[in-house]
């Protein structure tokens, strides 16, 4: 969905996504795309990727393959592929990571961990075992 230079890709697949007027409380929890521009509180969690456009607020716990940061979350982030932040963005908790990159500018105020690969290929290894 990213490229390492911190520009999508492609967003027009989302299949979420959270306008800069809107305000929502609630648990997202699905397996498409998510853009979020608004407000977010509650938890967020895909098996794709998620887009935080740089005014959006986020109070939530977040869980993506791919992640693209430019505005605020407060909330632990768990990134299994790529975490990209930009240079607006700022993460107030805990964040673990495959792979990441930081502009200048961005903000973190929390713990950073690296999830190896060999817990990020254990979920599909279990998968392949159970299909035999």
């Amino acid at each position: 969905m990213f490229n390492h230079k911190n520009k999508i890709e492609k967003f027009k697949d989302a299949e979420t996504i959270i306008g800069a007027s809107i305000k929502v409380k609630g648990n997202f929890h699905g397996q498409g795309n998510i853009v979020i521009e608004g407000s977010l509180e509650g938890s967020l969690k895909t098996d794709a990727n998620i887009f935080i456009g740089e005014k959006a607020k986020v109070v939530a716990n977040v869980e993506a393959q791919d992640l693209m940061v430019n505005g605020e979350i407060r909330g632990n982030v768990k990134v299994k592929n790529y975490l990209s932040l930009g240079s607006t963005a700022k993460i107030t908790g805990d964040i673990a990571y495959g792979e990441m990159s930081m502009e200048k500018g961005a903000v973190i105020n929390g713990q950073l961990s690296v999830i190896t690969e060999e817990k990020r290929t254990s979920k599909s290894i279990a998968k392949e075992d159970l299909e035999k």
